[in-house]
């Protein structure tokens, strides 16, 4: 659900096509299905990608069974996202807890023509030194290890997303809008199996700095917002290419929106283009982050 590739290219496809006649009639087909028939239709489609469509949001958000969860996480995939248009706040959080080393990370930002958060869970099977924490390849947790995760990706009073569920890595992405990170917070509750791996998760995020204040506890269960992160992911170079992609990102949403500008919701513009356009839906839901790591990773 992030970036499409061949940007301008296929924008410029998708702006010579506009005046086939052909588009009255894909718009009156997609006009005339069922919102079942349409939420089915595209959760087909984008269940092979990793996504779901929560109709009721009108939101999407990654499956527990999503191909991501075989890449991981290591921290080079955060310092070169801007590269290919997905300009985030992160935080890392990393503990240690039963001989394992645990990241719990948070993300907030745009996500291409999406805004959206994650919040990722993974593990190292060894006790990893702090020096090696960035270069280390954490392993998602298997499904007898998610956690109950909640999370609410706010701008001021407004409520983007919201979702619950166990989960490893739980999203929200609102397709077509635009939002900069620095104006985005993402309230959180995470529920943890024993109130040892719980104290653990706490102490690591008063390391970051956060406050005592920042928190509350109920039981097993943290609670806290993730507005401005403690982690800087930055630099010259890093800052003029978060600002580029940007400018992208905003640009994108605009097209994207004036291309589908028959339909307001995302099920019904993904379909118009699927039927319309099936090479620019595809290229819409494709993702390449994971192939150009796993390229990197020599794999």
């Amino acid at each position: 659900m992030y970036y499409f590739s061949g940007l301008f290219v296929l924008l410029l496809a998708v702006m010579v096509l506009l005046n086939i006649p052909r588009k009255k009639k894909i718009v009156k087909k997609v006009s005339c299905m069922s919102m079942d028939e349409k939420y089915q239709k595209l959760n087909q489609l984008i269940e092979p990608f990793g996504y779901c469509y929560n109709n009721c949001q009108d939101v999407f958000s990654s499956t527990i069974d999503a191909w991501q969860k075989d890449f991981g996480y290591i921290f080079l995939y955060d310092k070169i996202a801007p590269r290919i248009n997905l300009v985030f706040d992160c935080e890392p959080i990393y503990f240690y807890y039963d001989e394992k080393t645990w990241l719990i990370e948070l993300w907030k930002g745009q996500y291409g023509i999406n805004s959206g958060c994650e919040v990722g869970i993974y593990y190292a099977d060894r006790i990893v030194p702090r020096v090696n924490l960035k270069k280390t390849l954490f392993r998602a947790v298997p499904s007898d290890e998610m956690l109950p995760i909640s999370i609410n990706l706010i701008q001021g009073n407004d409520s983007i997303a919201r979702l619950t569920k166990r989960h490893w890595w739980l999203t929200a992405f609102r397709m077509g809008s635009f939002k900069r990170p620095s104006k985005l917070a993402m309230n959180v509750s995470i529920t943890f199996p024993t109130r040892e791996m719980l104290d653990a998760f706490v102490h690591a995020m008063l390391d970051l700095g956060y406050l005592p204040n920042d928190m509350c506890i109920c039981n097993l269960q943290v609670f806290f917002t993730f507005d401005k992160p403690f982690t800087k992911v930055r630099g010259f170079l890093m800052g003029l290419s978060r600002t580029i992609s940007l400018f992208q990102n905003r640009i994108l949403c605009w097209l994207y929106r004036f291309i589908t500008r028959p339909f307001c919701l995302s099920v019904d513009r993904l379909l118009y283009l699927y039927f319309y356009i099936p090479f620019a839906f595809r290229r819409m839901i494709r993702l390449k982050r994971f192939k150009k790591f796993k390229i990197q990773r020599g794999q």
